[in-house]
């Protein structure tokens, strides 16, 4: 098991380059099982979810690898319908495999997702769709059996919008007799890429990009090369990065576009920020601001951010507030930041941040993926040496996070633990 050792103290330099966005790559990987035939994913970030993605398509009957960020997928077809909880278990993305089997075989049998430590994502809202479309949905010892004769398009209203389900429930619709409408879906980045690429597979929908997506359903599909889309979220730990620091930094393979509240908390908070073709410039000279943040779908502050804003909001003038309306359990970074001398005080899903800490270096043990980058980033700004363990989290969705700090200037190194 390996963890970062981080002096902090210093401040950042020249450029960070992002890598692809995991959320996007994963469902993209998902919707190959749809048609056979070779697919030439670019920008593909290489990442213990994608790798474990990769294994749990070969199950399923494709076969591929990633090199050099590239990964090509060749998809035959299999008598395998079953995505075993061994794999499922690591990462709640596997989940995104359901859909695509159901719609191309009539079945799938899918186990319960485990993922981020945090706590439990339903997936009714999942199940709740692929049953409107016509499938009978059974638990058995912990896994989901889907099976449909026939899938028909019909109307469905997500009761709350869930990126994981208006992927699932999409998947599933291209392939449906008659037109699917989509009422409350997902808006995020990763959706629209999703979109755009079945489309280009032969799909046919309307509306991308809104609330309300218009599936007509279509027999033949085939397969496509796409490029990735760049990580926003790995694009926001890195300017709250240089923001935490001190610092000015380029952050560079990325879209400012995908990046607006994270950009506007950012300047309220006493940064200056400048979108270019693909970069986003930061500097930050002065002192940080209080601000709040309240989290919420796209295009709203990302849930995903909001553990490296508590970070970073423990080094500003005065007390924020930050708001989590999406997982409302998402704090066990909480306790961790506060063995670095963080006050932050928790009373339901409000954390209340006391600006002006002084963080001190101390062990600290990562609990999941945004976590854990919230923990570097104390780290960074910490006096002292900063030991975070159980970087395993971490390597889940942030490709070479260590080797990108270092280079812009950071003391940070991986080592094995003992």
């Amino acid at each position: 098991m390996d963890r970062f050792i981080i002096e902090g103290g210093r401040l950042l330099t020249g450029e960070i380059q992002v890598s692809g966005a995991k959320n996007a790559a994963l469902p993209l990987m998902s919707a190959a099982l749809l048609a056979d035939g070779e697919y030439l994913f670019e920008n593909m970030p290489n990442l213990r979810d994608t790798r474990t993605m990769l294994r749990l398509l070969n199950d399923l009957g494709a076969v591929g690898a990633i090199e050099n960020n590239k990964c090509v997928l060749r998809v035959t077809p299999s008598n395998t319908r079953t995505a075993y909880y061994d794999l499922v278990k690591t990462m709640r993305a596997s989940f995104y495999v359901l859909g695509p089997l159901l719609a191309r075989y009539g079945e799938a049998r899918v186990s319960l997702p485990g993922g981020c430590a945090w706590g439990p994502r339903p997936v009714d809202q999942h199940l709740k769709g692929l049953t409107k479309l016509g499938a009978q949905i059974d638990i058995d010892a912990g896994y989901v059996v889907a099976k449909a004769e026939k899938l028909v398009g019909t109307e469905i209203i997500f009761e709350v919008s869930s990126v994981g389900a208006t992927g699932n429930v999409l998947m599933a619709a291209i392939r449906a007799e008659g037109t699917t409408i989509l009422e409350n879906c997902a808006r995020e980045p990763e959706i629209v890429q999703l979109c755009e690429m079945l489309v280009a597979m032969g799909a046919q929908i309307e509306g991308i990009g809104q609330s309300r997506l218009t599936i007509h359903g279509v027999s033949e599909l085939h397969p496509v090369a796409i490029k990735v889309i760049p990580d926003r979220i790995e694009a926001g730990t890195y300017l709250i990065a240089a923001a935490i620091t001190g610092s000015k930094l380029r952050v560079a393979n990325c879209y400012g576009s995908d990046l607006g509240i994270v950009l506007d908390k950012l300047r309220e908070a006493g940064c200056v920020t400048e979108i270019g073709q693909n970069v986003v410039d930061i500097e930050r000279t002065g002192s940080l601001h209080a601000v709040d943040i309240k989290t919420a779908p796209y295009p709203g502050f990302p849930t995903d951010l909001q553990a490296q804003w508590i970070a970073l909001m423990t080094q500003a003038d005065g007390d924020s507030r930050v708001t989590e309306t999406i997982y409302f359990d998402r704090f066990t970074h909480i306790a961790e930041l506060q063995r670095l001398g963080a006050e932050i005080n928790l009373d339901g899903n409000v954390a209340v941040v006391a600006g002006g800490c002084k963080l001190k270096g101390a062990p600290v043990m990562s609990t999941d993926i945004r976590a854990s980058s919230s923990l570097v980033l104390a780290g960074l700004a910490a006096t002292g040496t900063t030991s975070v363990s159980r970087i395993y989290h971490l390597d889940r969705g942030y490709e070479q996070l260590e080797v990108k700090l270092m280079a812009a200037g950071a003391s940070i190194r991986r080592e094995r633990e003992d």
